[in-house]
């Protein structure tokens, strides 16, 4: 039973999130506070602390510093902020400071809040499987001489994405927009590129159709991302045969995209 710490001083929304969490089969302790937050992770261990921005006593941010910078504190606590505070320089600020993933208190219901909670705690258990297997054979886990193109213009996709493909042994470069992104794509040597299909400049379909039309780019493989497009959209992308794969960034997480890019690789060397 994953155990969870939830941090959340309005009673009665921690109240609902806690019913929510413990009918889906998670041990949840609520507090209010962020010198609360501290006593009971030192005082406990969780599997994941899911932490508000806004408390009393200390703010989520001076929390968070604390939990990562303070040795007393254990090295692989696993903190999600939990916001309404979701700008762009809020997750860059909260990222920076070690947290391990974001979400947004108004992008979310509470039942999708914990599906996103469990897709962490996936995640989570599949890195320290990795990390596992990186002990055992380094050489196994490492990916020699691939290089993926990352076209992206969120910071925070580009830091969890672009993290965990480097963490799987890939060489990854990353540009913010659609032009530089063609640019790169059209002049460097990759085996493989992943873009975000909605970014300023030129859009990830409009790429794709331009670098199938460079001979020497045309047989590249290639994933999109969505943040937006709907199912049906992403499939025909996919079923149109110029895109390799196509994701909504909702519904991956960056493990099992980094798993998606290793399945390809390893069936294409069965191919050749």
């Amino acid at each position: 039973m994953p155990k969870i710490l939830f941090v959340e001083d309005d009673l009665f929304i921690a109240e609902i999130y806690k019913k929510k969490f413990e009918s889906s089969g998670f041990d949840v302790l609520n507090v209010g506070s962020g010198k609360a937050v501290l006593k009971e992770a030192k005082e406990q261990a969780f599997d994941l602390i899911l932490l508000d921005l806004v408390i009393p006593e200390m703010s989520g941010t001076e929390v968070l510093r604390e939990l990562r910078h303070n040795p007393e504190y254990p090295k692989d606590l696993k903190i999600v902020v939990f916001s309404n505070l979701s700008a762009e320089e809020d997750r860059e600020e909260c990222l920076k400071l070690g947290a391990d993933g974001f979400i947004s208190k108004t992008e979310f219901s509470p039942s999708e809040v914990v599906d996103e909670v469990n897709r962490f705690l996936r995640q989570f258990n599949e890195q320290g499987k990795n990390m596992a297997r990186q002990e055992q054979d380094p050489a196994e886990h490492t990916k020699l001489g691939k290089r993926i193109l990352f076209i992206e213009d969120e910071p925070v996709f580009v830091e969890m994405f672009g993290k965990r493909l480097r963490d799987e042994g890939y060489e990854v470069v990353t540009k913010p927009e659609g032009i530089s992104g063609l640019d790169e794509a059209s002049t460097g040597d990759f085996d493989m590129i992943i873009s975000d299909v909605m970014m300023p400049g030129m859009d990830g379909r409009e790429i794709v159709r331009r670098l199938k039309e460079v001979e020497a780019k045309k047989f590249v493989p290639i994933f999109i991302l969505s943040a937006s497009l709907e199912d049906e959209h992403l499939k025909a992308l996919a079923d149109s045969g110029l895109v390799n794969k196509a994701f909504l960034k909702t519904q991956i997480t960056p493990s099992e995209l980094a798993y998606a890019v290793n399945d390809f690789f390893k069936e294409q060397e069965k191919e050749t």
